[in-house]
């Protein structure tokens, strides 16, 4: 079975799921959270053991997609976070149910499956267009489950901002994507660098209309000036959504942000240095912009929100950093350890704030105060995925922020290598605030309760963030396939 089909099975069992909830009413959520659980769950099995001998694409998705070591990364990447995603949902549900329309989260089971469709087709996409199709898929539902506990006046005005500003940035990808084509002749990856390699390009026409491309991703990876939307939108949305949002749509944004910037960077590019240079300090101008506010931060999932647009900036430096000779790891290969990273601790501290609503918590500083008393073994977790976060060593983060680092040193970045250690400092302090809030006493005498499936979990991806802090060569040496810039396989 090709992989293809594995994608092909995933949305059409979204669509029965969806179809099942709207015809049998009865059906409960558990029922279909199962269904979708199993399902993406034997999905991965299934694309893990297809990856060890891919089969060939059908013929009439070959000319567009590509499974190269990059695309099953991000093919895998998106499985694992929708499967944490529905099971944060159904861990949720007993709250959630309150504020949906008619008491059912039905949808909110489906469309995950829906964005990690189009996830996996945006990460094996060989050309412009199929981008766009596969970013619509992820961003028309994200439209609808953003809103989706409709109830919730901060859900409601989360969903019209984010509607607004994502049909915004759709208009401006679109131009750019046109203007690029007018440009090179060519919507394929492949087209564009023989273009910028051949040097018969309007370099002026190519900058304008990969402006344009560029401002359009940089919405969807929360890249500064277009990260506004961001701390509302997280807060108001379900903390499922959420934490889709923060992680996999983070990824699906430079799974394709990768293709295009080795498109233009490859060796002989005539764009390479203006976009290096561009890359280095719109990741600078991030880390500073998300940090710098979450320092005065009292709501934990906002600081979360602006946390997540200074890890969007370290990610772009990443990318601009290039040809590091310290780290065995092309860009994207440092892209994707840093992301593979992101995921076990930010869905950690996300799943915090759901076992703080399930017992009658909220989510500011204050509503953390104590939780060492009632629960010692979820503060020490979530101590864990927060010290991770600021880049603490020994810890998951500590690696992906030290290459990025290493990597502006080695191409003498001097700009961005100086707000990326503000950002760096900046962490340390929003992040430990609530650690110490954890560990501040507490007079309450309220049990604090946590089932035994959401603790083994939350175990489980504390044990990760703390296996690949002390030994991340195999993540490094599965990741070092990954192809740079120029080198990309077409893998069919």
């Amino acid at each position: 079975m090709s992989v293809f089909n594995l994608e092909a099975l995933l949305a059409l069992l979204g669509l029965f799921v969806l179809l099942l909830e709207a015809f049998v009413p009865s059906v409960s959520s558990k029922a279909l959270a199962g269904i979708c659980v199993a399902g993406v769950a034997g999905v991965l099995v299934l694309l893990v053991t297809v990856a060890g001998g891919q089969e060939a694409l059908p013929a009439f998705v070959g000319a567009y997609h590509q499974l190269d070591s990059l695309a099953m990364f991000y093919k895998a990447f998106a499985l694992v976070i929708t499967f944490f995603v529905l099971w944060l949902t159904l861990e949720a549900s007993p709250y959630l149910n309150k504020f949906s329309l008619d008491g059912k989260l039905g949808e909110m089971f489906s469309l995950p499956l829906f964005v990690c469709v189009g996830m996996m087709w945006m990460a094996s996409a060989k050309d412009l267009v199929t981008v766009f199709v596969s970013l619509e898929l992820v961003t028309v539902s994200f439209y609808v489950l953003v809103a989706y506990t409709r109830k919730s006046a901060l859900a409601l005005e989360a969903g019209v901002k984010y509607l607004i500003l994502g049909a915004l940035s759709t208009g401006v990808l679109v131009f750019g994507v046109a203007w690029v084509y007018g440009a090179t002749g060519s919507l394929s990856f492949e087209g564009i660098t023989n273009a910028v390699q051949g040097g018969e390009v309007n370099k002026t026409a190519l900058l304008f209309g990969v402006s344009f491309l560029l401002a359009g991703l940089g919405f969807k990876v929360a890249a500064v000036p277009f990260q506004m939307w961001v701390p509302d939108v997280y807060q108001g949305a379900s903390t499922p959504t959420t934490v889709f949002l923060s992680v996999g749509s983070k990824a699906a944004g430079f799974a394709v942000l990768t293709r295009v910037i080795e498109a233009l960077t490859v060796s002989g590019s005539m764009v390479r240095e203006e976009f290096i240079t561009v890359l280095s300090i719109a990741g600078a101008v991030t880390v500073v912009v998300g940090s710098l506010p979450a320092l005065f931060q009292t709501n934990v999932k906002r600081l979360l929100a602006y946390s997540s647009i200074s890890h969007a900036g370290f990610l772009l430096l990443a990318l601009a950093a290039r040809d590091s000779v310290r780290v065995d790891l092309s860009p994207g290969g440092t892209v994707a350890f840093y992301l593979a990273t992101y995921l076990p601790m930010t869905v950690l501290g996300f799943a915090a704030l759901i076992q703080m609503r399930l017992n009658g918590r909220g989510e500011e500083l204050d509503d953390f105060k104590g939780l060492a008393q009632k629960s010692p073994s979820l503060a020490l977790l979530v101590t864990l995925a927060f010290a991770s976060l600021a880049g603490l060593p020994l810890t998951a983060g500590f690696f992906g922020k030290m290459w990025v680092i290493l990597g502006l040193v080695d191409q003498q970045l001097w700009f961005a290598l100086a707000c990326a250690v503000i950002g760096a400092a900046a962490g340390f302090y929003y992040y430990f605030r609530v650690i110490l809030a954890m560990f501040t006493p507490e007079e309450s005498t309220e049990p604090f309760r946590m089932g035994v499936l959401a603790r083994a979990v939350c175990m489980v991806l504390g044990l990760t963030i703390a296996v690949l802090g002390v030994y991340p060569k195999p993540l490094q040496t599965l990741l070092a396939k990954v192809p740079a810039a120029g080198t990309s396989a077409s893998g069919h």
